[in-house]
């Protein structure tokens, strides 16, 4: 446990050096739900109690040979596996942890998506965590698809990502799929006419 709720106050838990930080948690709707604190304080991980959480001296330490921060068990670096363009809709493959530090490398990928103009799909299925940041960026990105007449999908969230849009209430607002192609397939048709929040999700 990495975040501890008690009474009115919310401890959270620096998993590489034991940090902590505290906040009133009266705001929240849901004891486990810890991204307020996190945003605030510009720590890195999940949005939820179970952690992992990272105070930000120890998300800036260098990653060892097997990917993860000094002392930490995280997965390891997020990134883009690969971007590919499959009958006007731009698939973007993340990978690992998108957090604080692979933000950066999701942004960039997300605006080429834009930049090529079609529908978007984000293809989640090698995401181990995503936290604040990672939510925002696709929060963005759709409301950025949505503004030039586009789609922005959600392809294959693992269960803790379902679970972390699920908790933050985002569910509601992706489109999601159980694949890739699923979700291209999807926004293929609905160039004929039907939307896109028709479709199974």
């Amino acid at each position: 446990m990495t975040a501890v709720p008690d009474a009115h106050v919310l401890t959270l838990i620096c998993d590489s050096c034991g940090d902590t930080v505290t906040d009133a948690a009266s705001p929240l709707t849901d004891a486990e739900v810890v991204w307020p604190l996190l945003a605030e304080q510009a720590w890195t991980g999940s949005p939820l109690a179970a952690g992992p959480h990272h105070c930000p001296h120890c998300s800036r330490q260098p990653r060892s040979a097997g990917g993860h921060h000094a002392r930490c068990a995280g997965h390891g670096p997020g990134g883009i596996a690969g971007i590919d363009h499959r009958a006007g809709v731009t698939l973007v493959a993340a990978t690992g942890d998108i957090d604080l530090d692979s933000g950066d490398t999701l942004r960039a990928a997300l605006r080429h998506a834009a930049d090529m103009g079609g529908d978007v799909v984000v293809d989640l299925a090698e995401v181990h965590v995503i936290d604040s940041t990672g939510l925002s960026l696709l929060v963005r990105a759709h409301r950025d698809a949505r503004a030039r007449g586009a789609e922005l999908c959600l392809a294959a969230p693992p269960p803790f990502v379902r679970t972390v849009l699920h908790t933050m209430r985002l569910e509601a607002v992706f489109p999601i799929f159980d694949g890739a192609d699923e979700a291209v397939a999807a926004l293929t048709r609905d160039r004929a006419g039907r939307p896109v929040s028709a479709a199974r999700r």
